[in-house]
């Protein structure tokens, strides 16, 4: 066998072991993903609250304005 040549075993092991390296990584990346998702639909729900908030105090702000424009009309 010429060095050019490679033992199958070894060929074999050495894309055994470069497929578990890929599970490994593709694992990792599916873990992220979830992760990434999950604090995904929480920053959503955190801004769905607080544009509720906003408009809440929008509102009550107009609100006392109006009020104080009133008083000063009635004064």
């Amino acid at each position: 066998m010429s060095q050019t040549e490679k033992d199958p075993s070894s060929e074999l092991e050495a894309l055994e072991a470069k497929l578990d390296t890929l599970i490994a990584q593709f694992n990792q990346v599916k873990s992220e993903n979830k992760s990434l998702k999950v604090k995904q639909d929480a920053l959503v729900r955190e801004k769905a609250k607080l544009l509720e908030k906003t408009t809440l105090a929008k509102t009550r702000v107009e609100a006392m304005i109006a009020r104080l424009k009133a008083m000063e009309h009635d004064s």
